[in-house]
């Protein structure tokens, strides 16, 4: 499982011209989930990203969790972060799960970080989205739940 975590002092998601989610500082996190994920991996990455320490403090050192600066999480689900570019032009992505896996996956994300107090905002499961999102730094990691393992 894979995650780009975004912190933005503003986001949202549309499809089809509507607004699906909207938060103001947060994080905006895509989320790709692999063939051979589990639900210990979804723990591992929900954790980490709960508790990720990014937001500046008094000190303007990166120090503060989400829930110091009452933040939120705009929550979309990417495939295209288990693209295989090893090989020719043409991503492959073979290794991504399967939709209706991945869409069950997604949904526990969401419900895990609702469950930790987090407000989660989300885009819409495999539909053609337009995310517009104001990076605040820009601070972006780059997150793998087998990473997390070691």
């Amino acid at each position: 499982m894979k995650a780009v975590v975004q912190r933005v002092s503003s986001a949202s998601c549309a499809v089809d011209g509507s607004v699906t989610g909207s938060i103001g500082m947060g994080f905006v996190v895509f989320l790709g989930v692999a063939e051979g994920d589990d639900d210990a991996a979804l723990e591992r990455l929900i954790g980490k990203i709960s508790r990720l320490r990014i937001f500046e403090d008094e000190e303007g050192r990166m120090n503060l969790p989400l829930s110091a600066v009452n933040g939120a999480i705009l929550l979309i689900s990417q495939f295209t972060l288990l693209a295989d570019t090893r090989h020719g032009n043409r991503p492959s992505f073979s290794g991504a799960m399967a939709g209706v896996r991945a869409k069950a996956f997604y949904d526990r994300a969401v419900t895990k970080l609702r469950e930790l107090g987090i407000r989660v905002e989300t885009g819409v499961f495999g539909a053609h989205m337009v995310i517009d999102a104001v990076n605040d730094g820009p601070v972006t990691l780059i997150m793998d739940s087998d990473d997390l393992a070691r």
